[in-house]
């Protein structure tokens, strides 16, 4: 008999080159599938629920892998002990469970947070440099929390895709947006119910930017609806983006649910 598992990780993606497999490259899929390997002694497909980029971190990363007959049987709860065991110490799970087959960790996500986090201070920081951007002029956190409500509400986010990207669809709705400040430390949070390549590090430069008085915060309803890329700022380095939150919808977990176009049951 088959079984869905679904994973939940946590990673410091400071040394891998993103969480999809490359050749020539580390990468957190290409990890998991290696532990994998060693506890269940084949190498499943493993599914992730985004493609984090190279040194892209994660606090809540969802996976999910089928097991069968032919592979050792091992209960849900004992799965983030054995796996711990034999991943590099970058890499954790922390939770792993059961799901119905028609489960799928893609297209059953409602809802996605990311965080992105400025390291604050005119000195850097040797504890945070591949976990943090250094911006070294003062930010008000306050005045860009409110700038940033521009961005929530369903917009075509063009002007905030990766230059060259080919996307045919860039429309998304942000849920919420929020700036605070914990010490030295501003964190930039956005939940939405999809990314584009590189849109998280275009709306934190793009921050950086109201914050030096190079773009107006009350442009930003115009930047977006422009959607030209060139009135947007800068990407920011990868070293402080964070996946932060997975959220799947109400029905992902219904093992009586049917299938159709948004369940893909495999």
């Amino acid at each position: 008999m088959k079984k869905k598992i679904l994973l939940t990780l946590a990673y410091d993606g400071t040394h891998y080159a993103g969480f999809q497999v490359q050749p020539d490259a580390p990468t957190v899929q290409a990890a998991v599938q290696d532990a994998i390997e060693q506890i269940y002694l084949c190498r499943p497909d493993v599914t992730g629920c985004s493609r984090t980029d190279a040194g892209v971190h994660a606090r809540d990363y969802k996976l999910m892998f089928v097991t069968d007959d032919t592979m050792p049987k091992i209960p849900a709860e004992r799965i983030p002990a054995a796996l711990n065991t034999v991943l590099p110490r970058d890499i954790a799970v922390l939770f792993a469970e059961e799901v119905p087959m028609c489960f799928h960790v893609r297209h059953d996500v409602y809802e996605k947070e990311y965080e992105y986090i400025v390291w604050n201070s005119a000195v850097r920081d040797p504890f945070s440099a591949d976990r943090a951007y250094l911006f070294r002029r003062p930010l008000d956190a306050d005045a860009l929390n409110a700038a940033g409500e521009a961005f929530v509400g369903t917009h075509g986010f063009r002007g905030f895709v990766a230059a060259g990207a080919v996307i045919a669809a860039t429309v998304r709705t942000v849920r919420s947006v929020s700036v605070r400040r914990e010490g030295k430390r501003v964190i930039f949070a956005i939940a939405a119910d999809g990314f584009l390549y590189n849109m998280v590090r275009i709306f934190v430069g793009t921050m950086l930017a109201v914050a030096e008085g190079k773009i107006p915060a009350e442009s930003l309803p115009d930047v977006i609806a422009s959607r030209d890329r060139s009135r947007a700022g800068m990407t920011v380095p990868a070293c402080g983006l964070y996946l932060n939150r997975v959220e799947f919808r109400r029905d992902a977990f219904d093992s009586d649910r049917k299938e159709n176009t948004d369940c893909e049951c495999r």
